[in-house]
Protein backbone atom coordinates (compact mmCIF):
# COMPACT_ATOMS: atom_id res chain seq x y z
CA UNK A 1 0.00 0.00 0.00
CA UNK A 2 1.28 3.46 -0.93
CA UNK A 3 0.53 6.61 1.08
CA UNK A 4 0.16 10.06 -0.45
CA UNK A 5 -0.53 13.23 1.51
CA UNK A 6 -1.53 16.76 0.51
CA UNK A 7 -1.11 19.60 2.96
CA UNK A 8 -1.49 23.37 2.86
CA UNK A 9 1.15 24.27 5.44
CA UNK A 10 0.37 28.02 5.69
CA UNK A 11 4.09 28.93 5.36
CA UNK A 12 4.66 26.72 8.43
CA UNK A 13 2.92 29.20 10.73
CA UNK A 14 0.49 27.38 13.01
CA UNK A 15 -2.74 28.37 14.67
CA UNK A 16 -0.67 29.45 17.68
CA UNK A 17 1.02 31.96 15.30
CA UNK A 18 4.35 30.19 15.77
CA UNK A 19 6.64 29.59 12.82
CA UNK A 20 7.90 25.99 13.07
CA UNK A 21 9.06 24.13 9.97
CA UNK A 22 10.15 21.11 12.01
CA UNK A 23 6.68 20.78 13.54
CA UNK A 24 5.10 20.61 10.09
CA UNK A 25 7.60 17.96 9.02
CA UNK A 26 6.83 15.97 12.18
CA UNK A 27 3.09 16.08 11.40
CA UNK A 28 3.76 14.76 7.90
CA UNK A 29 6.17 12.07 9.09
CA UNK A 30 3.58 10.64 11.49
CA UNK A 31 1.60 9.28 8.51
CA UNK A 32 4.66 7.73 6.83
CA UNK A 33 3.82 9.03 3.34
CA UNK A 34 5.62 7.91 0.21
CA UNK A 35 4.57 11.05 -1.70
CA UNK A 36 3.78 14.51 -0.32
CA UNK A 37 2.22 17.55 -2.00
CA UNK A 38 2.65 20.82 -0.13
CA UNK A 39 1.10 24.25 -0.67
CA UNK A 40 1.97 27.72 0.66
CA UNK A 41 5.68 27.23 1.13
CA UNK A 42 8.09 30.12 1.61
CA UNK A 43 11.55 29.87 0.08
CA UNK A 44 14.08 32.51 1.07
CA UNK A 45 11.45 34.95 2.33
CA UNK A 46 12.31 37.46 5.04
CA UNK A 47 8.91 37.07 6.73
CA UNK A 48 9.79 33.46 7.61
CA UNK A 49 13.49 33.85 8.34
CA UNK A 50 14.85 33.23 4.85
CA UNK A 51 14.48 29.45 5.16
CA UNK A 52 13.92 27.21 2.13
CA UNK A 53 10.89 25.50 3.66
CA UNK A 54 10.46 23.01 0.81
CA UNK A 55 14.05 21.80 1.11
CA UNK A 56 14.03 21.79 4.93
CA UNK A 57 10.92 19.59 5.08
CA UNK A 58 12.26 17.31 2.34
CA UNK A 59 15.55 16.87 4.18
CA UNK A 60 13.79 16.03 7.46
CA UNK A 61 11.67 13.45 5.62
CA UNK A 62 14.67 12.17 3.60
CA UNK A 63 12.87 12.83 0.31
CA UNK A 64 13.65 14.40 -3.04
CA UNK A 65 11.92 17.73 -3.63
CA UNK A 66 10.50 19.52 -6.66
CA UNK A 67 9.38 23.10 -5.96
CA UNK A 68 7.35 25.40 -8.21
CA UNK A 69 7.43 29.10 -7.37
CA UNK A 70 4.03 30.59 -8.15
CA UNK A 71 5.33 33.95 -6.88
CA UNK A 72 8.85 35.41 -7.19
CA UNK A 73 9.98 38.76 -5.83
CA UNK A 74 13.72 39.11 -6.41
CA UNK A 75 15.26 36.29 -4.32
CA UNK A 76 12.04 35.51 -2.43
CA UNK A 77 9.76 32.71 -3.61
CA UNK A 78 6.40 31.25 -2.60
CA UNK A 79 4.69 28.19 -4.00
CA UNK A 80 4.11 24.48 -3.94
CA UNK A 81 6.15 21.27 -3.90
CA UNK A 82 6.05 17.53 -4.47
CA UNK A 83 8.27 15.40 -2.26
CA UNK A 84 8.95 11.67 -2.51
CA UNK A 85 11.46 8.99 -1.61
CA UNK A 86 10.37 6.88 -4.60
CA UNK A 87 12.05 6.98 -8.04
CA UNK A 88 10.77 10.10 -9.80
CA UNK A 89 11.26 12.59 -12.59
CA UNK A 90 9.90 16.07 -13.14
CA UNK A 91 7.57 16.35 -16.11
CA UNK A 92 6.38 19.94 -15.87
CA UNK A 93 6.10 22.94 -13.57
CA UNK A 94 4.45 26.20 -14.48
CA UNK A 95 1.81 28.88 -13.96
CA UNK A 96 -1.96 28.65 -14.20
CA UNK A 97 -4.04 31.48 -15.71
CA UNK A 98 -5.23 34.29 -13.52
CA UNK A 99 -8.51 36.14 -13.70
CA UNK A 100 -7.23 39.04 -15.83
CA UNK A 101 -3.82 40.72 -16.27
CA UNK A 102 -5.21 43.91 -14.75
CA UNK A 103 -6.61 42.13 -11.68
CA UNK A 104 -3.68 41.72 -9.26
CA UNK A 105 -4.51 38.39 -7.62
CA UNK A 106 -1.96 36.00 -6.15
CA UNK A 107 -0.32 33.95 -8.94
CA UNK A 108 -1.04 30.22 -8.98
CA UNK A 109 0.74 27.25 -10.50
CA UNK A 110 0.91 23.49 -10.87
CA UNK A 111 3.56 20.80 -10.71
CA UNK A 112 3.73 17.40 -12.44
CA UNK A 113 6.06 14.63 -11.32
CA UNK A 114 6.12 11.02 -12.53
CA UNK A 115 6.69 8.58 -9.67
CA UNK A 116 7.43 4.87 -10.04
CA UNK A 117 5.19 2.74 -7.82
CA UNK A 118 5.48 -1.06 -7.94
CA UNK A 119 6.92 -0.90 -11.44
CA UNK A 120 4.29 1.46 -12.84
CA UNK A 121 4.79 5.14 -13.68
CA UNK A 122 2.15 7.16 -11.82
CA UNK A 123 1.50 10.77 -12.80
CA UNK A 124 1.27 13.08 -9.77
CA UNK A 125 -0.07 16.58 -10.40
CA UNK A 126 -0.27 19.06 -7.54
CA UNK A 127 -1.75 22.53 -7.42
CA UNK A 128 -3.17 25.36 -5.33
CA UNK A 129 -6.01 27.24 -6.98
CA UNK A 130 -7.07 30.83 -6.39
CA UNK A 131 -9.86 32.22 -4.25
CA UNK A 132 -12.13 33.94 -6.78
CA UNK A 133 -14.65 31.52 -8.36
CA UNK A 134 -14.10 32.73 -11.94
CA UNK A 135 -10.35 32.54 -11.43
CA UNK A 136 -10.65 28.98 -10.07
CA UNK A 137 -12.79 27.99 -13.04
CA UNK A 138 -10.16 29.21 -15.51
CA UNK A 139 -7.45 27.38 -13.61
CA UNK A 140 -9.44 24.13 -13.41
CA UNK A 141 -10.16 24.32 -17.14
CA UNK A 142 -6.45 24.78 -17.79
CA UNK A 143 -5.61 21.77 -15.64
CA UNK A 144 -8.18 19.65 -17.50
CA UNK A 145 -6.92 20.92 -20.86
CA UNK A 146 -4.15 19.97 -23.31
CA UNK A 147 -1.28 21.48 -21.32
CA UNK A 148 -1.87 19.25 -18.31
CA UNK A 149 -4.34 16.38 -17.84
CA UNK A 150 -5.30 16.12 -21.51
CA UNK A 151 -1.73 16.22 -22.76
CA UNK A 152 -1.00 13.25 -25.04
CA UNK A 153 1.70 11.78 -22.78
CA UNK A 154 -0.45 11.98 -19.65
CA UNK A 155 -1.58 8.38 -19.73
CA UNK A 156 -2.14 5.64 -17.18
CA UNK A 157 -2.41 5.96 -13.39
CA UNK A 158 -2.87 9.59 -12.37
CA UNK A 159 -3.44 11.51 -9.14
CA UNK A 160 -4.35 15.22 -9.05
CA UNK A 161 -4.22 16.72 -5.57
CA UNK A 162 -3.87 19.91 -3.61
CA UNK A 163 -5.79 22.86 -2.21
CA UNK A 164 -8.52 23.74 -4.71
CA UNK A 165 -10.31 26.31 -2.52
CA UNK A 166 -13.51 24.79 -3.88
CA UNK A 167 -16.11 22.38 -2.52
CA UNK A 168 -17.89 19.45 -4.13
CA UNK A 169 -20.71 21.77 -5.22
CA UNK A 170 -18.42 23.95 -7.36
CA UNK A 171 -17.82 24.28 -11.08
CA UNK A 172 -14.17 23.46 -10.35
CA UNK A 173 -15.14 20.11 -8.86
CA UNK A 174 -17.43 19.28 -11.77
CA UNK A 175 -14.74 20.22 -14.28
CA UNK A 176 -12.12 17.96 -12.72
CA UNK A 177 -14.43 15.01 -12.09
CA UNK A 178 -15.31 14.80 -15.79
CA UNK A 179 -11.99 13.05 -16.32
CA UNK A 180 -11.02 11.86 -12.85
CA UNK A 181 -12.75 10.35 -9.82
CA UNK A 182 -13.04 11.99 -6.40
CA UNK A 183 -10.92 9.77 -4.15
CA UNK A 184 -13.41 10.25 -1.34
CA UNK A 185 -16.12 8.58 -3.41
CA UNK A 186 -13.75 5.84 -4.57
CA UNK A 187 -12.41 5.00 -1.09
CA UNK A 188 -13.20 1.52 0.22
CA UNK A 189 -13.13 2.93 3.77
CA UNK A 190 -14.65 6.39 4.18
CA UNK A 191 -13.46 8.65 6.99
CA UNK A 192 -13.87 12.38 7.73
CA UNK A 193 -12.11 14.40 5.01
CA UNK A 194 -12.97 18.05 5.72
CA UNK A 195 -9.75 20.02 6.07
CA UNK A 196 -10.56 23.66 6.77
CA UNK A 197 -10.33 25.40 9.15
CA UNK A 198 -8.06 23.01 11.00
CA UNK A 199 -9.38 23.72 14.48
CA UNK A 200 -13.00 23.05 13.50
CA UNK A 201 -13.01 21.63 9.97
CA UNK A 202 -16.27 21.76 8.06
CA UNK A 203 -15.11 22.62 4.51
CA UNK A 204 -13.78 20.02 2.09
CA UNK A 205 -11.59 22.21 -0.14
CA UNK A 206 -8.48 20.03 -0.30
CA UNK A 207 -8.99 17.10 -2.66
CA UNK A 208 -7.45 14.10 -4.35
CA UNK A 209 -8.76 13.08 -7.77
CA UNK A 210 -7.70 9.76 -9.28
CA UNK A 211 -7.84 7.83 -12.54
CA UNK A 212 -9.51 4.38 -12.62
CA UNK A 213 -6.15 2.60 -12.29
CA UNK A 214 -5.79 3.93 -8.72
CA UNK A 215 -7.45 1.73 -6.08
CA UNK A 216 -8.26 3.91 -3.06
CA UNK A 217 -8.27 2.12 0.28
CA UNK A 218 -8.75 5.04 2.68
CA UNK A 219 -8.97 8.82 2.58
CA UNK A 220 -8.93 10.88 5.75
CA UNK A 221 -8.08 14.25 7.24
CA UNK A 222 -6.44 13.36 10.58
CA UNK A 223 -7.88 15.47 13.39
CA UNK A 224 -5.37 15.40 16.23
CA UNK A 225 -3.86 17.97 18.62
CA UNK A 226 -0.81 18.18 16.33
CA UNK A 227 -2.72 18.63 13.06
CA UNK A 228 -5.10 21.16 14.60
CA UNK A 229 -2.15 23.33 15.61
CA UNK A 230 0.53 23.10 12.90
CA UNK A 231 -1.39 24.83 10.06
CA UNK A 232 -4.76 26.36 9.24
CA UNK A 233 -5.55 23.26 7.13
CA UNK A 234 -5.55 19.62 8.13
CA UNK A 235 -3.48 17.28 6.00
CA UNK A 236 -5.39 14.92 3.71
CA UNK A 237 -4.02 11.38 3.55
CA UNK A 238 -4.81 8.67 1.00
CA UNK A 239 -3.75 5.02 1.07
CA UNK A 240 -3.91 3.37 -2.32
CA UNK A 241 -2.53 0.81 -4.71
CA UNK A 242 -2.08 0.68 -8.48
CA UNK A 243 -4.08 -1.99 -10.26
CA UNK A 244 -1.94 -5.06 -10.80
CA UNK A 245 -2.40 -5.02 -14.57
CA UNK A 246 -0.75 -1.57 -14.69
CA UNK A 247 2.56 -2.60 -13.10
CA UNK A 248 5.39 -2.83 -15.58
CA UNK A 249 3.16 -2.15 -18.61
CA UNK A 250 3.51 1.59 -19.10
CA UNK A 251 6.41 3.51 -20.58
Amino acid sequence: MTVILTYNVHRCVGNDRRLDVGRVADVIAAYEPDIVALQELDVGRRRTGGVDQALAIAEQLDMACHFNAALKVEEEQYGDAILTALPERLIKAGPLPGLHPRVPLEPRGALWVEVMIDGAPVQILATHLGLAPREQQRQAAALAGPDWLSRADRQGPTILLGDFNATGASVVYRTLTRGLIDARRAAAVKRPSSTFPAQLPFLRIDHLFVSPQIVVETLEAPYTPATRLASDHLPLVMRFSVRADQAGTLG
